[in-house]
């Protein structure tokens, strides 16, 4: 009888050719799966090394890059992974600048004092960007990306509200600091409250908030104990912005009610560095007196490779003293307010490359084809009666017909403001004409032609609805966009044509490449099966281990 497992790390090793253990009897020459195999038989050597800990002799450089290479290429292309917002390609010139500047530790800043001085170009023009009231008021850093930039955000106003709860004499403790949000919050906002013990309030959302923070219904989770709302220009699930101005609005009576007053730092990690650029005329930033902070991610619309987010402060008074640390140990007096100390300063060089050679009109330029490629592909979608698109880029504003932006064509003004995110799903005429048809196949029957996208449930009172989301990226090219059009629509018509989808699928789920049984566990916080007793699900974009 078959065997309901079968452990491939153990059969490869019964099948391959034995060898005189006498003779060979050191680590590195005894076959196992716990070890690598010197790439292309001999060419490179015969010996294999352990996995899972340091080779008592090392190898070769050339011979360490082709091992680590070609499992490397077992890795999804980058091109065609369209669940990520980050970006994956910069010019020529700019790989060059940064290779010349990998070794540059951007908190050494008496022994780097350009780059220094790069960093705060850098701030200062995003502070312009973002509308701050001075750019030279204005105060910011450098992260390692949007988690890190929002925790200092939710800090800065945790510890604001203790400064004037304690002024106030009242306690800090009792009940304690909470914070509001949606329920379609990114991870990293839950992070801040649950790593820096603050009560995450979330909002749920509905349909007819468009999957987004509502503002009315968010002013029921506020009190005098709230530090702060964050809202979000970008959601991650479906690319819509928050609106800001209206939770703002209600912000401002609030306070002429109560007296209390509850500020808004606004997650901008995608929209920050499209907003502007694409639609100018909207008022998100700081325009809006109770916009405290903004943060942005400089590895994704920021055009950045990975490694590089922003967070501005739109003065002084916003950022407590006691937050920023003064260092004496490297050779002058310097300045730190972040999370970590050491950091690569080239992503925030590629950041200042791409200012420049952008400029405001490359950016507008490509936001403006990134948001057309994702209108197409949206149209495409619906005009395809499988798919419903759950995103609203593609549609007119409130009092424009379709008649009229059809012929108005590609001017953005003329369509609801959003991130190039495309999120759609089974249509109710598809699902009631194929009910047994599951929406995460096509995942994995995109992933069989390259493509990653994502198949997930939306947050809580919504999690019955599944939906595929693509993100529309500057090399997303239109060629790229007609060739998933096609390749979306071929999946979804082959699965109607079979008998039984849920037999030709069954074996689907191990048509990707996957982590080994023995991989599997090593290095993991948590082993398969096993029970945590952490908080339960959220409903953020993260779950549980």
């Amino acid at each position: 009888m078959l065997s309901k497992h079968v452990n491939p790390e153990a059969i490869v090793k019964e099948s391959r050719d034995k060898k005189d253990h006498k003779k060979h009897a050191h680590l590195l020459t005894q076959s196992d799966p716990g070890k690598l195999t010197h790439t292309y038989g001999a060419r490179y050597g015969t010996a294999s090394l352990p996995k899972y800990q340091i080779p008592s002799q090392g190898i070769d450089a050339d011979q360490a890059y082709q091992l680590i290479h070609d499992e490397l290429a077992l890795d999804g292309s980058p091109t065609l992974n369209l669940a990520s917002f980050v970006h994956v390609w910069m010019p020529d010139a700019a790989n060059k600048l940064m290779m010349e500047n990998l070794s540059k530790n951007l908190i050494d800043q008496d022994e780097y004092p350009m780059t220094q001085a790069i960093h705060t170009r850098c701030v200062s023009i995003l502070a312009e960007l973002w509308n701050a009231p001075s750019v030279k008021s204005a105060i910011g850093t450098a992260t390692t990306g949007s988690s890190e930039a929002i925790q200092l955000g939710g800090l800065a106003m945790k510890r604001v509200w203790q400064e004037k709860r304690k002024k106030a004499g009242k306690s800090i403790h009792e009940p304690g600091p909470n914070i509001v949000m949606g329920a379609n919050a990114q991870v990293a906002l839950e992070k801040f409250a649950r790593y820096f013990e603050c009560e995450m309030r979330l909002v749920p959302v509905s349909v007819e908030s468009h999957y987004r923070l509502d503002p009315k219904r968010a002013m029921e989770y506020v009190d005098e104990n709230t530090i702060g709302v964050y809202v979000i220009l970008g959601s991650t699930y479906t690319g819509h912005y928050e609106p800001v101005k209206e939770m703002a609005a209600l912000l401002d009576e609030y306070e002429a009610k109560t007296g209390h007053s509850v500020p808004i730092h606004v997650d901008g990690a995608s929209g920050a560095f499209i907003a502007p650029f694409a639609t100018p005329k909207l008022e998100w930033d700081f325009k809006i007196p109770r916009v405290v902070s903004i943060n942005a991610s400089g590895h994704k619309f920021g055009l950045s490779y990975v490694g590089v987010g922003w967070v501005v402060w739109r003065s002084h008074e916003f950022l407590p003293k006691d937050l920023i640390f003064e260092l004496h140990y490297l050779g002058s007096v310097e300045y730190s307010f972040s999370l970590n100390f050491s950091r690569p300063a080239h992503p925030i060089i590629a950041q200042y490359f791409n200012f420049l050679h952008l400029g405001f009109k490359g950016y507008r330029d490509i936001a403006l084809a990134d948001l057309a490629n994702a209108r197409t592909l949206s149209r495409a979608l619906e005009a395809s009666k499988y798919y419903t698109v759950l995103s609203d880029i593609h549609r007119p504003i409130d009092g424009i017909s379709s008649a009229v932006s059809a012929v108005v064509g590609s001017d953005v003004e003329q369509y609801r403001p959003g991130l190039p995110v495309v999120s759609f799903r089974f249509s109710d005429e598809f699902k009631g004409r194929y009910p047994d048809i599951q929406q995460r196949w096509i995942q994995v029957l995109l992933r069989a032609k390259g493509w990653i996208v994502p198949n997930y449930e939306l947050p809580p009172e919504l999690e019955s609805i599944e939906i595929l989301r693509v993100v529309v990226k500057e090399n997303m090219t239109e060629a790229l966009v007609d060739r998933l059009v096609g390749d979306i629509i071929e999946v979804t018509e082959e699965l109607t044509k079979q008998d039984s989808p849920s037999r030709a699928l069954a074996t689907l789920g191990s048509s990707t490449h996957k982590p080994t049984h023995q991989e599997a566990h090593h290095g993991k916080l948590q082993s398969e099966g096993e029970e945590t007793d952490g908080v339960t699900y959220s409903g953020t974009y993260s779950k549980q281990c």
